[in-house]
This record gives C-alpha cells, sequence and structure tokens, in this order.
C-alpha cells in the first residue's frame, strides 16, 4: 500500500483539541502554526513559550504558577520546571464533582460499578482524612498491592493530596517481588486487596499480604480492600478494613496541600530480571503536565470521553490512565483476563460501556488476530475514536488487521516511552494520517532524534532513539541515590548530556518513528545490527506461530540468531515449517536475518506487563543467572531454554 491506512475527516480535524491549541498558541505568542510539523519545531525550539500554553489551555489548578518556565534549561540532568509553581496533583484529577460517571469499572464478569465524580471526590476526602490522623505528612510512602480497582484510584488520590508518594505492584505479584520493590522505600501504609479474579478464578491474596507486611518494618497500617471476600476481608490480624479507614461519612473539604512543581508524587520500578529492580522518582508538575498534553493534544481527550487501557498497577500505563481525570474523562477500569470468558471480552466491555478510548498491547491485536475475531462484525464500536497501542513495537499486518477486522474510520496511536519517563517519547497526532508500521509522531516538547554509532543524527537509518533537551516528565531521580550515579549511569552515559532510552528506532520520510526492538537485545551477526520486531514481524504472520523471541547466541567467536518458536496446539516444528519461516524472513527482511537456529519452546518468558524478555533468555542460554525471577509472571518459562540440546551444535 502506497498511502496511509486513515486520515482524520475535516470536522474531526476541526474539532480537535491539537487545532484549537496550535489557534491558542498562534495568537498568544504572534507565530503561524499551520499543521503537525511546524507546532513540533515551535515546541522545541521555543519550550518556555510551549510549555507554558501546554499550562494554560489545560487550565492547570495550582496555589502559583510564576514567571520562570525552566531554570538550567539546558542541563540534562539539572533542568528545572515551574521552580516558583505551587500546586496539587490530586486536586487537578478531582476538579469535576459533578453527578457524571468518574469510574466505571469491570472484574471479568464478577463485578461492575461506578462511581460518580461527587462520591469520588467524597470517598478521597474521606480517606484523606484518616491518612492524616494517622500522620501521614508529605514524602511519606503509601503503597497499594492492589488490582485495579476503584478503592485503588481512591488511596493514590488520598495519599497524593496529602504530599504523600505513591506506588504499586499487581496482586499477581510474589511476595518476594512485591518486597524487593517496597523493601526499598519503606513504605508506612499498605493497601491490599484480599484477593482477585483471573481467567474466571478466584485468588486468595491474605496469605501474600501477611508474608510482606513481615518484612516491611517500616508498615504502621495495612487496610485490606474487599473485593472477592465479601464480609471477611478484614480476616487478616492487626489489619484495618477499607470501611474503618473510609471512617465517619461526613465529608469535609479536602485541604490540597499545595507542594513545588518537582515534588515527589510516584515510585515505579524497572522490571528487575536484571538485577534489583531500580525505584524511580517522578515528580508531580511533571507527570501532570506531561499526562495533560498527551490525553488532551495527543490523544484528544474531552470532557466525558470514557477512556480505557487494558492495564495491571504494576505498570505505568495505569499511572497514565488515572491522569485522565484531569481531563475530566470518565476511566473505564477492567481487572482480570482479557480472554474471559473468551477473547471478546474486551471488546463486549467497550460496546456495552460505549468507550471512546481504547487502549491495549500489541500482543493483545496480534493475539486477537490469531484467534480469527472479526469485532467490526460483531459488536457496535460505532462510539470508539481511537485504539492506543504499546508494550512493544506494532507490526504493520496489524495495523491492516485494526482497519479490516476492528474499526475502518479509527485513529490507531501505536505509542512508545516507559515507565522511565511515565509518558511517550513517540505518541499519536489526531490531525494527521496513520501510515502502516508506523507511530506518527514525536511529542510535542520532546526533542526526539535517532542517532548512529557515532553519536550523529540520522533520518531513515536505524539507530539509538535519544532526546537530546529536558523535558518535564524526566525522573527527579532514583531512590536512595543521593548523588544520581545510578540515574546518570542509567541513561545519560552512552551520550553524554543526551538522553538515550534504549529503542532501536527509525525516524522516517513521514516524520513518524518505527522501533525495531530494544537495542540492548539488538542482534549483532557478523557486525550487522538487526532489531528483534524485525525478526518477530516476518515470523508471527506465520499461521502455525503463536509468539517468538530471538537472541544472539555466542558461537564460534562471533555471534548467531537463534529464533524460539511457541506454535499452535498440536502442530509439529517439522523441516518444512522451519523452511517456511526461514523463507520468509530471508524474502521479507533479508538473508542477514534468517535464524541459525529455530527452535520449538512450550512456552516464552514475559514480564507482567506482558513484553517478551530477550536479555533474561539470553543470560539463561549462556548459563548466567537471572537475578530476579519474580519479576516474570510466568518464570517457570526460563526453565525451558537452560539445557536445549539444538543450542550446542
Amino acid at each position: 500500500m502506497t498511502g496511509p491506512l486513515w486520515r482524520p475527516s475535516r470536522k474531526r480535524v476541526l474539532e480537535a483539541n491539537l487545532t484549537a491549541f496550535m489557534r491558542a498558541a498562534e495568537s498568544e505568542w504572534a507565530v503561524g502554526l499551520p499543521d503537525y510539523a511546524t507546532l513540533y519545531r515551535w515546541s522545541i525550539d521555543e519550550p518556555a513559550h510551549f510549555w507554558q500554553s501546554v499550562w494554560s489551555f489545560a487550565g492547570i489548578v495550582s496555589e502559583s504558577r510564576g514567571d520562570r518556565v525552566h531554570c538550567d534549561g539546558d542541563r540534562m540532568p539539572g533542568a528545572r520546571w515551574f521552580p516558583e509553581a505551587r500546586l496539587n496533583f490530586a486536586e487537578n484529577l478531582l476538579r469535576r464533582r459533578d453527578a457524571t460517571p468518574a469510574l466505571v469499572f469491570r472484574g471479568e464478569d464478577r463485578v461492575r460499578r461506578s462511581l460518580s465524580h461527587a462520591e469520588l471526590y467524597a470517598q478521597v476526602a474521606r480517606l484523606a482524612r484518616t491518612l492524616g490522623e494517622w500522620s501521614v505528612k508529605p514524602g511519606d510512602r503509601v503503597v497499594g498491592y492492589l488490582p485495579n480497582l476503584p478503592e485503588t484510584v481512591i488511596a493514590m488520590l488520598a495519599a497524593a493530596s496529602l504530599g504523600a508518594i505513591w506506588s504499586s505492584c499487581s496482586p499477581d505479584f510474589g511476595p518476594r517481588s512485591v518486597i524487593d520493590r517496597f523493601g526499598q522505600i519503606e513504605p508506612k501504609v499498605l493497601f491490599a486487596a484480599d484477593g482477585y479474579f483471573y481467567n474466571g478464578r478466584n485468588h486468595d491474596s491474605l496469605a501474600h499480604v501477611d508474608a510482606i507486611r513481615g518484612e516491611l518494618p517500616s508498615l504502621e497500617r495495612v487496610v485490606i480492600v474487599p473485593y472477592t471476600r465479601g464480609a471477611n476481608a478484614g480476616a487478616l490480624r492487626a489489619a484495618v478494613t477499607w470501611d474503618e479507614a473510609l471512617g465517619e461519612a461526613t465529608v469535609d473539604p479536602i485541604r490540597f496541600r499545595q507542594l513545588p512543581f518537582d515534588h515527589p508524587l510516584y515510585i515505579l520500578y524497572s522490571s528487575g530480571t536484571t538485577g534489583a529492580p531500580k525505584c524511580i522518582v517522578h515528580g508531580a508538575g511533571g507527570t501532570l503536565i506531561q499526562h495533560l498534553k498527551e490525553h488532551r493534544l495527543h490523544t484528544d481527550v474531552k470532557p466525558g470521553d470514557r477512556v480505557f487501557y487494558f492495564t495491571t498497577c504494576g505498570w505505568m500505563m495505569w499511572n497514565w490512565l488515572v491522569s485522565g481525570l484531569a481531563s475530566e474523562a470518565t476511566l473505564m477500569l477492567y481487572d482480570g483476563s482479557p480472554f474471559h470468558p473468551d477473547a471478546n471480552a474486551l471488546f463486549d466491555f467497550a460496546e456495552k460501556e460505549r468507550i471512546t478510548v481504547f487502549g491495549t498491547s500489541a500482543k493483545f491485536i496480534d493475539a486477537v488476530s490469531k484467534a480469527g475475531l472479526q469485532p467490526a462484525d460483531s459488536h457496535d464500536l460505532s462510539s470508539l475514536r481511537t485504539i492506543l497501542s504499546t508494550g512493544s513495537p506494532l507490526a504493520p499486518e496489524s495495523f491492516d488487521f485494526v482497519y479490516a477486522k476492528i474499526k475502518r474510520d479509527v485513529c490507531l496511536s501505536s505509542i512508545s516511552g516507559g515507565t522511565d519517563i511515565i509518558s511517550c517519547f513517540v505518541v499519536g497526532n489526531p490531525i494527521g494520517p496513520v501510515w502502516p508500521g508506523e507511530i506518527q509522531a514525536r511529542g510535542l516538547g520532546m526533542r526526539v532524534e535517532v542517532f548512529d554509532d557515532g553519536g550523529r543524527s540520522v533520518r531513515g537509518v536505524k539507530g539509538e532513539l535519544v532526546c537530546t533537551a529536558p523535558f518535564p516528565s524526566m525522573p527527579i531521580g532514583f531512590w536512595n541515590d543521593p548523588d544520581g550515579r545510578r540515574y546518570h549511569a542509567a541513561y545519560f552515559e552512552k551520550y553524554p548530556g543526551v538522553w538515550s532510552h534504549g529503542d532501536f528506532a527509525e525516524l522516517t520520510s513521514h516524520e513518524g518513528m518505527v522501533i525495531h526492538g530494544r537495542s540492548d537485545a539488538v542482534l549483532n551477526p557478523g557486525g550487522i545490527r538487526i532489531g528483534t520486531a524485525e525478526i518477530y514481524r516476518q515470523v508471527e504472520q506465520i499461521d502455525q506461530v503463536l509468539e517468538s523471541l530471538a537472541i544472539g547466541q555466542d558461537w564460534r567467536g562471533d555471534v548467531r540468531i537463534v529464533l524460539f518458536v511457541r506454535l499452535r496446539d498440536g502442530i509439529q516444528l517439522d523441516d518444512a515449517l522451519r523452511k517456511a519461516i526461514a523463507d520468509r524472513i530471508r524474502r521479507n527482511a533479508s538473508p542477514r536475518h534468517v535464524p541459525a537456529k529455530i527452535v520449538h519452546v512450550a512456552d516464552i518468558p514475559r514480564t507482567r506487563s506482558g513484553k517478551i524478555v530477550e536479555l533474561a533468555v539470553r543470560s539463561v542460554v549462556h548459563g548466567q543467572p537471572v537475578k530476579n525471577r519474580d519479576a516474570l509472571v510466568n518464570p517457570e518459562a526460563l526453565d525451558l531454554f537452560a539445557s536445549l540440546a539444538e543450542l550446542q551444535t
């Protein structure tokens, strides 16, 4: 196909938040901004003007903003944004307080609940009062071991209203994984559910909670949220029930603590598969303004929109989703398996609840395609305007599938960023076209480039995705890293003064981006750099293959590509299938991409956010330890790679 897969209608462009923002910025700064490319260039050339305009356009609620937008604006790390501002993150998310729905929750096919904006405010007010009585102060850590429940949102907002720092893990994390994370930050209060539902089964959490509590001596309170046990929710020694934590039903106005722009808000964690998870600290102001920009300008979220992202509370997309309240959207919360009772579960949810923005992973879209579903025929998705995809690169064939089998008139925005920045480097553009296999645009205000091995900015060539200027949602730092050495080593060692993100990417002629995989997992046979996503895009189009993973194996003084494949039930990896896989890769990628070995495995290890772990598999194949297996949802899958005879020849 030579043209784009989709273009927005003239009406859609005229009504877009992004168009209104461009007109407002033109008036305020006396500049001409006729299109996205010009707007992007202005946003990185005039960052002070751009971010000031975002603040005004989004109506950020604050005690003060101050005159300065940034100081030390060329230092990375080290730049400070809005140094005179004082605000509260929770106040911005609770700006709407009427009877319209704020949260709609679905727990598989077991539970449906909703809360209005007024009810959400009331519950946050009651819980904030109790946390204050428990002497929770600015900078204290409040943590959640919780499903994606309304109570999780309430607990976070109550903590943030006081200036406490929130951190969360999904309840499918084992105790060791939770202790490895929370143990580093010494929380004062723990919120935990009594259990969770997954794939139609009830999973109890209380034994895990007790084990976690026993290794967190800093804890002063444990609050049990009822979900699966009902009246028995408080059956944990010395714990407080959710109702007890809410206290009296009277609602006093929340005293939102006004704090500096860079006051800590969240602690997020690296995946931890190569060592102890890094504790990444994000500031309230940077998170707020970046998410408002991405929601309002890049996703076109408007008041009353019904915004969904399939995520757990252990992935940064939960934090991203919750910020949708600051745009006065209704958050659609789903917890459980996306394939229970069948693969239509999320589309059933979208149809019934009239979802307007539907966020998921590239792996989910591929799985729906492999399952032969055609939601365009089976569901009424007329409310749906935007589909978002992240977690791994979205293959061109998945773009085709969305437009052919899910919805024809929809803005499909593949996005990419990470926990490190709690946001995106490359994003959607609701007033621009969608090209197959490409992320639409670089994020406004983000000076994103691609560097070759010599540190030169390149276009149309694969290289390292970098950001060459500061931006507000950079981490404040890492927890327990007083001199910033670990923070600097994580992002700035490769190119001094430049953020190196770890993605192998290519800037296209359409000003879009293609992500070819993680740069630390890039294959290097014979000195030729190959992104793993380039191989996956070919292999996973083969009907017999459900999933694949590629590594570089050190072999006889060089590196050879080994491809592992998980096949449909009943399929054998015979010579004919190996040849079909190799031929497709050779034909559609290059002879250099063809694996030296193709090996069948029963399962492929992945993190709890669904990302496959090439580096962990590579370590196992080379006899090296994987330091934090509990970071994986299926750590037993690693054992399948430990002694494969095929890798010895």
